[in-house]
């Protein structure tokens, strides 16, 4: 609540069911019978997944050093400076492992 004279933030007082204004010390009656309303719990959004693996991953014959797998998805990512070469990140199409190969 707003201080009706000098429009200053108004805080509860401590044992009464008043308003306090810490700029002028107007004070006002709380409505409502003067019991602090607790805020809301935040709303939770809901993320849905829509594919963990797009099939448009280009593949490669890579050999996975986890499980032996000769083939796994790859992407190039701008891993360190703009002046220096991509890193190319693999995923194995057997058993998901990652792995990097720098340039």
């Amino acid at each position: 609540m707003f201080c009706p004279k000098c429009k200053k933030l108004m805080l509860p007082d401590k044992g009464s069911k008043q308003w306090v204004c810490r700029a002028c010390g107007a004070k006002v009656k709380m409505s409502g019978g003067g019991d602090m309303v607790p805020h809301s719990e935040p709303k939770h959004r809901e993320i849905t997944v829509i594919s963990e693996k797009p099939a448009t991953n280009p593949t490669a014959k890579e050999e996975c050093p986890k499980c032996g797998n000769d083939t796994a998805y790859w992407v190039l990512r701008q891993t360190r400076g703009a002046d220096e070469p991509e890193t190319r990140i693999f995923e194995c199409t057997k058993c998901g492992n990652k792995w990097r190969e720098y340039q």
